[in-house]
């Protein structure tokens, strides 16, 4: 996820011409009236140009609806991919909403892809459409973390549950790319994502992931700033740039983090009106509230942003309204800008060495 001081430092860095973004405006639990608003308000109030996928005389209606007739262009698509529904939907659902999407990526009629549809779905179906960049083994799904005083970018939550060694090596050179662009930090320090600190705690997949992190990386890839193990407890202290996980980890620290500020919210609510005195508290604090809220919530961050693959792809929170959506079209408009692609290939030895045979080096 990317909150607004992530995407002002990527739009500070970035060129003016504002990329297309295609939505798939079925995908989620309050599709498609929320993701509409939340498209129409993007290309409203931000200027991105958004193209939205699924049926057409069902997405004529909404738009109508919200008095944006011949505001917000359609693309048609025959299918959604149900929210229950995982990887094998791509191919059973071949002209679904987030494969026509990124089919318009594809051929350059659009930069970029938001989708908060099912996650195993949106995954297998981008894979599929887009295609991994030249020596990628297995895409990244990452967020950014609403750590204090800088950001974090953990790295993967939920596209590659069971990953080989080598490819938690990948998801460092990904999350460094984006906490680059993203975060605008010059050499990301990276964590590894396990039960102790000690070099030799975790199972046989951190052991041997810490082993290929600490040394020194294969020929053409650039250098990783490799901190050591990190554990559960230290996700929000902030120290790090970006924490490697394998999507399994990283997805269920990911929701345990999301549920934990719920639960904290709820409390901080309970005691700030339990009595007169502290809604007198609460009242003078208000502004102060309103921005730990405005920080820690997710709906002002933009989603999961897809790394490692021929397009930018961001999936949004399956529960998202309109105000996530927004954020989800501005990250995925900001990265594309950025050029989040190109600068992952600068990073890989595959990319790298073609460089230099192109030049003759």
């Amino acid at each position: 996820m990317g909150g607004d001081d992530a995407l002002s430092v990527v739009a500070a860095l970035t060129p003016a011409t504002t990329p297309v973004v295609a939505v798939d405006a079925f995908g989620g639990d309050h599709a498609p009236a929320e993701i509409v608003t939340g498209a129409l308000t993007a290309q409203r109030e931000h200027g991105i140009p958004v193209l939205l996928t699924g049926p057409a005389p069902r997405l004529r209606s909404v738009v109508a609806n919200l008095g944006a007739t011949g505001e917000l262009r359609i693309v048609p698509a025959e299918d959604n991919i149900a929210m229950d529904e995982g990887a094998l939907a791509s191919l059973r659902r071949p002209r679904s909403g987030v494969a026509v999407a990124c089919q318009l990526v594809r051929r350059g009629d659009a930069a970029a892809v938001v989708s908060a549809g099912s996650t195993g779905g949106v995954v297998a179906t981008a894979r599929l459409r887009l295609r991994s960049l030249p020596g990628v083994l297995r895409p990244g799904l990452a967020v950014v973390l609403p750590t204090s005083p800088n950001r974090t970018v953990l790295i993967d939550v939920g596209a590659t549950a069971d990953p080989k060694p080598e490819m938690l090596v990948q998801f460092g050179q990904l999350g460094v790319a984006y906490a680059q662009l993203a975060l605008g930090v010059a050499a990301p320090k990276v964590g590894l994502l396990t039960i102790g600190a000690e070099p030799g705690k975790g199972n046989k997949l951190t052991r041997r992931a810490h082993e290929l992190l600490a040394a020194d990386q294969p020929h053409g890839a650039l250098p990783l700033n490799f901190a050591g193990n990190v554990e559960g407890g230290d996700l929000l202290a902030g120290e790090l740039d970006v924490i490697v996980s394998d999507g399994f980890t990283g997805n269920v620290a990911l929701k345990t983090l999301e549920g934990s500020i719920r639960f904290a919210f709820g409390e901080v609510r309970g005691a700030v009106t339990a009595t007169r005195a502290a809604r007198v508290g609460a009242f003078l604090q208000r502004n102060g509230l309103r921005e730990l809220r405005r920080r820690l919530d997710a709906e002002s961050y933009g989603g999961a942003a897809l790394l490692g693959l021929g397009g930018t792809v961001v999936i949004a929170h399956g529960a998202s309204k309109a105000p996530a959506i927004t954020a989800a079209c501005r990250l995925a408009a900001d990265l594309a800008l950025g050029q989040i692609t190109e600068k992952i290939n600068e990073r890989l030895p595959v990319a790298r060495d073609r460089h230099r045979i192109f030049r003759g080096v």
